[in-house]
This record gives structure tokens, C-alpha cells and sequence, in this order.
């Protein structure tokens, strides 16, 4: 797909930074930031354990976050703006870990480090804001603004005047590493790694935190879902909260939903993502296979009951090595209960990553190093690299006003149109081929969060 021409750049290297927490820190680690309150992790399966590998991408070349202030991005370390305006002339971009300057591979040309990127043609409105060595795992419109949460902190950033503010453990979050970012009852919120969920008051601009005492599962919150009832449902590493009407003050209104109190219902207490369904049925994405809520019944699903590409299918394509059931008991334990103890690669067809429900209420999942699956009510279908899927490991969906699916892998972005995969990568204009986050914005442009930073497409890129 030919649409590198459609991007330019924007570099915002110099978010300023003292980061406490990134996404390969223990739990126990993780809870160090939230020191304004008791430790507050509730029931996690493997404590001290690191993150699922799931979550951060591999290995791969990236830029300390310099220090600096909060207004316009400080020029890094020896490289000075080339105007008072700070404006470079136009560059292609280049990733991390791509080709740079001299051809070394973790070089990243002076141009697009810092500074506004003119693009000859000035009707292309494509961004790339570097958040340095961090993973995106959330973007959220709202309005003129876009929120980009990292596992940094979250930003607010200014579509229309560039400008942006930081937010994290210096002012207002208990913890930097943020894995959701969105709105509940009209209150920006974000879920974090190990400092509960966060909600900011649109008129005093100052943070509530909710957490374990409040009824929360756990401090770490991975997915917030408002249900068209009225319940909120929030996504934890030790089960899932329902809190029934949305009544966030009323103790007596929270539920907690693990594997011990739906008697194996839920297949997993780690849940990753939240979906509704047609009906106002609820889709949990979970460590140990797919889970349906519906009038407080359970059911769920897994790779023996058709969930995830079978292991002969996908090993050929299998990219990480770094098997996560060798530094975790849970993981290993997990893969010994589907017999895949002697595979030793990233693969886990049960581990859902990523979900989302379509108009016609089929559901999607994106499961690690399984590919991705269909689910119609009755049949499973998976798609893989054999189908034309960029990666096995999908880490993000997203499905476009247009009704179009969107799946970020561990090796670029893919659209399904009429059955087959457009697939995206680096070198059509993407921050990094690993992606873990994407929306629409209201005037229909694409945003797509990596490693490292966010990709911005113009609407109509795309046909």
C-alpha cells in the first residue's frame, strides 16, 4: 500500500519525564509508586512476576526521555532547531530501529528527533510524536484534544495549537505506567499499572483515585467499560468489577467477579479488555480464553473449544523467543493446563489480548501468537500469516465509524476489506510495526499508538 507520501512528523521528544514505573517493572515494583496510599495490590496470581510479555514489545532500540519542562519540547541533546520557530525541513520519518543516519540501525536522524516537520504537500495532516522508550497503549479524542496514554503517564495533546501537558506521579496519578485512557460519566479516566483508576475533574483539573479499598479488584486496571445500562465494568489482574447503575460511591453497588466466585465462569482472574455486545451481553478478554456475562450467567471459551490457531498453523511464524512461561509460574502453569508445556515460544492461544464486538454482534479477539479469531454466536474461524495477518500477535482491535476491523500485531497494522488483510507497516509510515493502540477521531483521521510513539493518518488515506 503506497501511502507514505500521505505522512509527516512531529516530534515531541522531550516530554518531561522522571518516570518511576515502564511496562517491564514487576507488580511488586509497580506499587512502589503508589506510596500515597497502603500497598494496595489486591490477590494478583504472581506477585513480583514480571508483566506478561504480551504487553511490552521486544527488545528494541529507543531514546531515555531527557528532562525538561512543560511547555514547548526542549531540543535533545545535541541537536539545536534549525529555526526559532523550530521548524526542519522535511524529512521522511524513521522509526526506531529502522535504517538512520549511516545506515546504523539505532540511529535517528538529528531532523526528526525534536521539531515540526513540514511536509511538501500542506494539505497532509499526518503527526508522528515521539513519546521516547515507552509503549502507547491508549488513545482517546476528545474534542480538539488527544490523549495518548504511555507507560509514562498520559498526555494531553492540542491537535489544533501542538501544545501539550503530562500527566502523571508528580501531579495526580498514583502510578506512570497507564494502560487505558477514555471517559466515564463524562470524567476523563485512566487505568494504571498498580495506581488504581484515575478520574480528572473537568473544573478543578485534580485527579480522584479509586483503588483496592474503594472496592477496586486490583491496582492494576486494565480496561473501563460503561455499559448502556448504566454499570461500569472495570478490567483488573485479580478479576473483574461490576459496579452496578455506575453508582462509583456506593460501596454496596461494587461487585467483584473472579474465577473463585463465578466457579470457573470467569477462565481467568487477569482481564485484559471489555466489550458489550448487541444484546448488553459483556465480553471479558482474559488470560485463560474468552468470557461472556450475560444476566449473571457464565460462559466461556478456549483453545479447545475452538479459540486461537493451533500450534502446527502459526509456529513457523512465531517472532518471540521469550517464552513468558519460563519467568512466570502463573504463565507456565497456564500453558501446562493446555498441554503446551514443551513449547517453548510465545504462544498462548488462550491469552486474549485484545476485543471487540461488531454491529452485527460478531466478536473479535486477538489472542498471543494464536492469530486472530471470528466468533459468530456458533463457529470459530481464525486468521493468521497464512490468511495474510502482518503478525500472530495481535495486541490491539479497533473497529472504524465505517465498520472497518483494525488489528495491530507484533509486525505492522492490518484492515479487513472484502475478506482480505491491507496491511501496514514501518515503511507505508508507521511509528513502529509493533502496535498496541488506535482510534478514529471525530473528523475521521486514524491514530496509532507503537512503541515509541503515534502515527496520525489523514482521513482518506484510505479507500
Amino acid at each position: 500500500m503506497d501511502i507514505g507520501s500521505r505522512w509527516t512528523g512531529l516530534g515531541m521528544v522531550a516530554v518531561a519525564l522522571a518516570i518511576a514505573v515502564a511496562y517491564g517493572v514487576g507488580r511488586t515494583q509497580a506499587q512502589g509508586v503508589a506510596a500515597a496510599k497502603p500497598n494496595v495490590a489486591g490477590g494478583g496470581q504472581a506477585g513480583g512476576a514480571a508483566m506478561p510479555s504480551a504487553h511490552p514489545p521486544p527488545s528494541a532500540p529507543g531514546m531515555a526521555l531527557p528532562q525538561g519542562s512543560m511547555g514547548s519540547p526542549p531540543a535533545a541533546p545535541g541537536h539545536a532547531r534549525t529555526a526559532a520557530s523550530g521548524a526542519v525541513a522535511a524529512v521522511p520519518a524513521v522509526p526506531p530501529g529502522s535504517a538512520g543516519a549511516g545506515g546504523n540501525p539505532h540511529a535517528v536522524p538529528p531532523e526528526i528527533r525534536e521539531g515540526k516537520v513540514h511536509h511538501a504537500d500542506a494539505a497532509t495532516r499526518f503527526t508522528h510524536f515521539r513519546v521516547g522508550n515507552r509503549n502507547v497503549k491508549g488513545l482517546f479524542p476528545d474534542g480538539k484534544m488527544m490523549w495518548v496514554a504511555t507507560s509514562g503517564g498520559v498526555i494531553r495533546y492540542d491537535t489544533t495549537t501542538d501544545d501539550y501537558k503530562l500527566f502523571d506521579a508528580r501531579n495526580g496519578l498514583l502510578s506512570n505506567g497507564v494502560f487505558y485512557v477514555g471517559k466515564l460519566q463524562g470524567k476523563l479516566t485512566v487505568g494504571t499499572y498498580g495506581g488504581g483508576m484515575s478520574m480528572l475533574d473537568p473544573a478543578t483539573q485534580k485527579w480522584e483515585t479509586l483503588n483496592v479499598p474503594d472496592g477496586l479488584g486490583d491496582a492494576f486496571v486494565y480496561d473501563v467499560l460503561e455499559a448502556a445500562n448504566g454499570d461500569v465494568w472495570i478490567a483488573t489482574w485479580s478479576g473483574v468489577n461490576r459496579i452496578r447503575g455506575g453508582k462509583l460511591k456506593d460501596r454496596k453497588a461494587w461487585e467483584l467477579h473472579t474465577v473463585g466466585s463465578t466457579k470457573g465462569g470467569l477462565p481467568n482472574d487477569w482481564v485484559y479488555g471489555l466489550a458489550e455486545g448487541k444484546n448488553g451481553e459483556i465480553w471479558l478478554a482474559t488470560e485463560g480464553g474468552l468470557a461472556r456475562w450475560r444476566g449473571g450467567d457464565w460462559e466461556n471459551w478456549n483453545h479447545a473449544r475452538g479459540l486461537g490457531a493451533p500450534y502446527e498453523k502459526v509456529k513457523a511464524a512465531i517472532a518471540y523467543k521469550n517464552d513468558p512461561s519460563k519467568q512466570s509460574m502463573h504463565h507456565a502453569r497456564q500453558k501446562e493446563e493446555m498441554g503446551l508445556q514443551n513449547v517453548d515460544v510465545a504462544y498462548n492461544p488462550n491469552y486474549v489480548v485484545a476485543i471487540e464486538v461488531d454491529r452485527a454482534g460478531v466478536v473479535w479477539v486477538g489472542t498471543w501468537g494464536g492469530g486472530l479469531s471470528r466468533y459468530d454466536g456458533k463457529t470459530w474461524t481464525s486468521y493468521t500469516t497464512v490468511e495474510g495477518l502482518p503478525g500472530n500477535h495481535v495486541f490491539m482491535l479497533h473497529i472504524d465509524p465505517k465498520g472497518n476491523l483494525w488489528a495491530g500485531t507484533n509486525q505492522g497494522l492490518a484492515r479487513m476489506k472484502d475478506g482480505r488483510f491491507e496491511v501496514m507497516t514501518v515503511a507505508d509510515g508507521l511509528f513502529a510495526d509493533n502496535v498496541f493502540s488506535m482510534t478514529t477521531a471525530r473528523d475521521g483521521s486514524i491514530w496509532v499508538g507503537s512503541f515509541g510513539g503515534v502515527a496520525h493518518i489523514r482521513e482518506g488515506a484510505f479507500k
